[in-house]
């Protein structure tokens, strides 16, 4: 895997998890005004695709959801098992030079 190919998964997962704050400060904003909201499936759905960093940061920062169980603590879940694997790929490259090419 070349830098670029970094920068670009980087650059994505960035993007992901700034999207995934966005969504998540649009049902906060509903949920204030009494709107449609997003269902809790498809934030969850969201943050295990790759935006928990972003679904964490909304809702420690915007309070959205923090007394809510149990999906404060999948949210967590999801969370941990993302920090696991980010922990495998940094610290078993080839493993996960290999897992990307079957990819």
């Amino acid at each position: 895997m070349t830098i670029i190919d970094i920068t670009k998964l980087a650059a994505l997962f960035l993007t992901l998890n700034l999207l995934v704050f966005l969504i998540y400060f649009l049902d906060k904003k509903a949920a204030r005004n009494g709107g449609w909201r997003i269902s809790e499936r498809t934030l969850l759905t969201l943050a295990l695709i790759g935006g928990s960093l972003g679904a964490m940061a909304a809702q420690q920062l915007l309070r959205h959801k923090t007394k809510k169980e149990p999906f404060r603590s999948i949210l967590a879940a999801i969370l941990i098992l993302h920090g696991a694997l980010a922990a495998v790929l940094a610290f078993a490259p080839q493993w996960s030079l290999r897992l990307l090419q079957d990819f």
